[in-house]
């Protein structure tokens, strides 16, 4: 009876236990979510926002995870979390390296990359990317997933915007989507160099499972990817011109530049200066396509809000 006792008690211990955790879990994704404005992740802020950060909808949007489900986690239910979708939830609040490592403690869940660099984007770097307009610029990580980019390289070899969150990755629109392959002047050597370059920093990640997931669905997806790759072929990155084919605006000739956001090559600012006078006044006129979409989409906004306003006074 003591045993059973005993064995009870510590059973209702680990249960409270875990409900302390999921309740810790769900005001810190709340705090997370309500300190992100829109602007920061590329949102419209609309005119009927009345939370002082992101929705819950916007968090389960940008890190590609149900509305309910997501919903569910910030009520503290009790339910089970993968990895996958703990660190899809990282990326979409911008946590830095110690809040990642929280929620994964709170979650009671393994990091798969644990020694990854800050996926967050700060304020301050989403600025520069648009100060550097028309230029194009993006902030990519090691595993070439597209962090943050501006209105300029948006559009430079396909819509980004068109493209879902979890697809956002150079290395995969290479090899899977038909738009930013024909953008590829030089397709055929692109394609090798970036599969080798990505081999040669691998060698540094290659028991983490984020790293090996990629191949994995690359391997799926692409015979040409599974044929590069078993080359083994392996180049560290450099700077060079690199040539693009933009089909609104033409051919592309551009000087790229890779600076590190911080002392661990992790994340890395890209930058695309024009290499000749003709690809300066195309980027103009992409930057000019580029705002003058914004300002579209803005101002459907708007009238969809104001039809909505305007529904209870019809009725």
């Amino acid at each position: 009876m003591v045993h059973d006792a005993t064995t009870g008690a510590m059973a209702e211990s680990r249960s409270a236990g875990a409900e302390i955790r999921r309740g810790e879990l769900a005001a810190f994704l709340r705090s997370r979510r309500e300190r992100i404005t829109p602007e920061q992740v590329g949102l419209p802020r609309g005119r009927r926002r009345r939370t002082p950060g992101l929705r819950r909808e916007e968090v389960a949007q940008l890190s590609a995870v149900g509305v309910t489900w997501y919903t569910w986690l910030e009520q503290a239910r009790d339910i089970h979390v993968s990895a996958q979708v703990l660190d899809a939830i990282a990326r979409a609040l911008l946590l830095d390296r110690s809040e990642r490592a929280h929620l994964f403690a709170l979650a009671g869940a393994i990091d798969p990359s644990p020694a990854s660099e800050c996926t967050g984007v700060p304020q301050s770097l989403q600025l520069m990317l648009e100060r550097l307009e028309p230029f194009p610029a993006c902030v990519q990580n090691s595993r070439f997933d597209l962090l943050a980019y501006n209105r300029t390289y948006r559009l430079l070899m396909c819509d980004l915007e068109q493209v879902a969150p979890e697809d956002r990755n150079c290395l995969w629109l290479a090899f899977t989507n038909d738009e930013w392959r024909s953008s590829l002047v030089d397709r055929d050597e692109t394609i090798r160099l970036m599969a080798a370059k990505f081999r040669a920093v691998m060698a540094e990640h290659v028991a983490e499972p984020a790293w090996k997931a990629m191949v994995k669905r690359l391997e799926d997806a692409s015979s040409e990817f599974r044929e590069i790759w078993a080359r083994h072929e392996v180049l560290r990155p450099g700077d060079k011109i690199k040539v693009y084919r933009q089909s609104r605006v033409g051919i592309l000739r551009l000087a790229s530049t890779s600076l590190w956001t911080g002392p661990q090559q992790g994340s890395k600012l890209l930058t695309y200066t024009p290499a000749d006078v003709e690809t300066h006044e195309r980027l103009a006129r992409l930057h000019a396509l580029a705002l003058a979409e914004e300002a579209a989409t803005e101002e459907a906004a708007t009238e969809e809000v104001a039809t909505e306003q305007a529904a209870p006074a019809a009725v």
